[in-house]
This record gives C-alpha cells, sequence and structure tokens, in this order.
C-alpha cells in the first residue's frame, strides 16, 4: 500500500517509529493511548472466554465517559479526592449496566449479541451528542468541542513531561495481574471457559451459562466504562463527541490478534498504540494519510486469522 502511494516502505515505517518511540515524551503519549485501550482489551477477555462477542464495547466506553462526566459535574466544588473516585465508581457501573442491557437482550429475548450491541453503540451515541448539544453544552453555545472542560483540580494527575498518568499505568497493569489471575485461578474463569467450550454440558455440571453470560458483560462493560472515565478525567477533560477514539474496536483487534489469551495483550496493545500515535508524521513527512496505521492493523489480524485457520484445517485433515 506504502510503494503504491509513491513512498518508501521503510521510510514510512521509519516515520512511524520517530513518530512514537523517538523521545520519551512521545512514549508517554503511547502510553496515554495504551491505557484505554489494554483496559477495553482486558474487558473482552471475559466475554470471548464465554464465547461472546461483545461489539458493543464502543457503547460501553461511552456510557463510563457520560457517567464519569455526570459525577463530576455534580460534584463541582467538593473535593476532588471523593468527586475522582466517585465519577471512576460511575464510569464502571454505567458501562456495566450498558452491557449487561446487550447481555439482557442475548439471554432473554434471544437477540444475537453482535446486533444488540451495534444497536445499543448508536443509543449510547445519539445520547453522548444529545447531552454535548443539550443539556451539558458549554454556556451560550452548543459545539463539537465538547462540554466545559473541568476545573484542572479534577483531572487526573500527570508528572512532569508526561503525557499520561503516571498512576494509570500502574493501576492498569495490575487489573492486567487480576484479570490473568481471575481467568486462570478461579471459579469464574473455570466457568467460562466451562461454558464457552460446551455449554450444554456445563449445565449439566450445575453452571447456569445466561447467569454467567451476564456476569461476563457486566465485567467487560465495567472495564470499558473505566477506559471512557480515563478519556473525560486524563485525556480530554471534558465530554466529546469521539470520546471512545475508536478504542472499543480497536481492542477486538487487539484480542483477536493475541488469539484470545492475556499473554499478548500489553505488547500488542502497545505496538497498536505506537501505531496510532506515530502514523501523525505521515501526512506531514511523506504526505500519506495517518489511516495507513489502521491499514497495518487490519492487515495484521488478518493474516494472523489467515495463519489460525490454515493450522486448523491441517489439523482436521490430519
Amino acid at each position: 500500500m506504502v510503494a503504491l502511494g509513491g513512498a518508501s516502505p521503510l521510510e514510512a515505517y521509519r516515520h512511524i517509529l520517530a513518530g512514537s518511540l523517538g523521545s520519551w515524551a512521545k512514549i508517554t503519549q503511547v502510553l496515554r493511548v495504551w491505557v484505554p485501550l489494554t483496559l477495553c482489551s482486558l474487558g473482552l477477555l471475559y466475554t470471548f472466554q464465554i464465547g461472546l462477542w461483545n461489539i458493543g464495547v464502543e457503547g460501553q466506553v461511552v456510557l463510563g465517559a457520560v457517567g464519569a462526566t455526570a459525577l463530576v459535574r455534580w460534584g463541582l466544588g467538593a473535593p476532588p479526592h471523593w468527586v475522582i473516585p466517585a465519577a471512576l465508581v460511575g464510569a464502571v457501573l454505567c458501562g456495566g449496566l450498558w452491557a449487561l442491557a446487550a447481555g439482557v437482550l442475548k439471554t432473554h429475548a434471544g437477540v444475537n449479541e453482535i446486533f444488540a450491541g451495534l444497536g445499543l453503540n448508536f443509543v449510547a451515541t445519539g445520547l453522548l451528542l444529545w447531552l454535548i448539544f443539550g443539556p451539558w453544552k458549554q454556556p451560550g453555545i452548543a459545539s463539537m468541542s465538547g462540554t466545559e472542560t473541568f476545573p484542572q483540580s479534577y483531572w487526573f494527575p500527570t508528572a512532569g513531561g508526561w503525557a499520561v498518568s503516571p498512576e494509570a499505568v500502574v493501576a492498569v497493569s495490575a487489573l492486567l495481574g487480576m484479570v490473568a489471575w481471575s481467568l486462570r485461578a478461579t471459579r469464574l474463569g473455570l466457568a467460562l471457559k466451562a461454558i464457552g467450550r460446551n455449554d450444554q454440558a456445563a449445565f449439566l455440571l450445575g453452571l447456569s451459562p445466561p447467569r454467567w453470560m451476564l456476569l461476563a458483560m457486566m465485567l467487560a462493560g465495567g472495564l470499558a466504562g473505566l477506559a471512557g472515565a480515563y478519556q473525560v478525567l486524563a485525556v480530554y477533560h471534558r465530554l466529546i463527541p469521539n470520546i471512545s477514539s475508536q478504542y472499543g474496536y480497536l481492542a477486538l483487534l487487539v484480542v483477536m490478534l493475541a488469539g484470545f489469551r492475556w499473554q499478548g495483550i500489553p505488547f500488542i496493545a502497545f505496538f497498536f498504540a505506537a501505531l496510532n500515535v506515530g502514523s501523525i508524521q505521515l501526512p506531514m513527512m511523506l504526505r500519506m494519510d495517518s489511516s495507513l496505521a489502521g491499514v497495518i492493523q487490519g492487515s495484521l489480524v488478518l493474516a494472523a486469522l489467515a495463519v489460525q485457520g490454515m493450522a486448523w484445517r491441517r489439523r482436521t485433515a490430519s
């Protein structure tokens, strides 16, 4: 694709690398993308483990951002050390309940979770735009720039020269360990795996597939909602129309490329984040559109799935 565009592929990759890892400031910009992308990917592990395609993760990020914004707006004037934790809890609850709605449609109404998730994504986007251009619009004006910026005391703290909150990076790293532990060493992980492999056999063993599916959806939605809160409190400091930055959809590619296992997620998410940040250099240096990063990400996933498919056919043929 790069060569057809009249540029050198090696030059394009060099500019992407320099634009993402060329300095400590740029690395922290990559980490700022890595945090919400990893949160969404970790949540998807629960739903993929039980055999659900949580396409609605994008809407769950949006609802988490809405919940966090609502708590901050209502808490203005209160001590930030109370408001920020409350906003995080509100984001987890909003994201989890939005995912639960898709789960209920799946388990109680027979609606495929893909269609339920996509429909709820559109509803979430509509709600977001209504709030920005309606009740939460800036004083005297409704703007695509979003709601009014929060006072700085309600922002996530950042270190000098960092584009990312160090506390957020540490928290996500700890959550990575917790999710890995819950999937490998708890009854939750065993139940999700059993139902994902054979829900009828799991039912005979005393497990209730609908109940565990709803729990998996809520866990995934809660982590996606946390990503939405991070976008609001640490990145934009307000609610904007594109608050999710499409990290929910990108997380689906991360998890698929990781083979639906937690071990590869932090590294693949970092690589995808570096592509997103580094591709900004392409229009300036090579006069190429920055969407090339999406082409590379999609090509990697398709290649990985093709190899897995060929390996599966070879095993079944033998």
